[in-house]
């Protein structure tokens, strides 16, 4: 394991982060192009996660954008036609990669995630920002689908990911007339749990993410991987999973916080569940 504490810029040429205070601070780093997802953001994304993952100094991973954008969505040169005559081979590679860090490996990353949209988040952004697990916006960042004005659908799993926050309705219509909406209707509507002004962007990121470095890091996993499997489960298989997902962790966390947690509740009369974490520290 990699252990760090100290707050270097840690240089890519298309993706950048910093660790402070138990934060990973990543940014897309193309601001000239308002932060559109190329191939080179795509292998650096995925060598940055691989990175953080094993580094103890990082509990929380917050995804943003360099400049005063989060990102225009897929680089329709770079990611598109470009690769249009690369090798099949090394076209499926670079797709796959991208599927790799925007949603498969994203969304069950051991560590939690936090989207931090500070400007413009248009299309194929849309499966970064859903692919973390909790969202903060600029209330005047702007989004949009406008994959309709382009003459094509949102495609690679953006659709997929709309219909997985929002409702049929609200999904439907950005979907169908690629309006706009800034960072207050996203919160109105579920797509972001808060929009706050842009001077209180980063300062609101830190505290949501100290009140998730203050949980048991094993259980947290196992609470975000157990959301996404039984969300398309039936009840029943749901009920099944989850009782064994629950001896699971319990079984595997190494600070044995369901004994923590009793104990200090019911032997020591020290702690009032739903009134902050067991103290994890004894």
């Amino acid at each position: 394991m990699t252990e760090s504490t100290d707050s270097t810029q840690k240089w890519g040429k298309d993706v950048v982060f910093t660790i402070e205070d138990g934060i990973a601070w990543i940014k897309l780093n193309r601001p000239e192009k308002r932060n559109a997802i190329n191939p080179g953001i795509v292998f650096e994304m995925n060598a940055v996660l691989d990175e953080l993952e094993m580094n103890d100094a990082c509990q929380v991973v917050v995804i943003s954008g360099n400049g005063d954008t989060f990102s225009a969505g897929q680089d329709l040169k770079e990611y598109f036609r470009e690769p249009a005559s690369w090798h099949p081979v090394e076209r499926e590679r670079m797709m796959k990669a991208n599927a790799a860090w925007q949603w498969r490996r994203l969304m069950y990353y051991p560590k939690p995630t936090i989207a931090m949209v500070n400007g413009w988040c248009f299309g194929g952004a849309f499966q970064v920002l859903l692919g973390c697990d909790l969202a903060i916006a600029d209330v005047d960042a702007r989004f949009g689908l406008s994959e309709i004005n382009w003459g094509i659908i949102p495609a690679g799993i953006v659709t997929k990911s709309v219909a997985m926050a929002l409702t049929q309705r609200k999904a439907l219509y950005y979907i169908m007339t690629g309006e706009n909406f800034d960072g207050r209707e996203a919160e109105n509507i579920g797509l972001v749990n808060f929009a706050v002004p842009a001077d209180q962007l980063v300062e609101r990121t830190k505290k949501l993410a100290a009140v998730l470095m203050e949980k048991n890091p094993h259980v947290l996993r196992a609470c975000k991987v157990g959301y996404h499997y039984v969300r398309d489960m039936q009840w029943d298989m749901a009920a099944e999973y989850l009782s064994a997902k629950s001896d699971q962790a319990k079984f595997l966390d190494p600070e044995k916080g369901a004994a923590k947690g009793m104990s200090q509740f019911i032997d020591e009369k020290s702690y009032r569940p739903g009134l902050g974490a067991y103290d994890r520290k004894r």
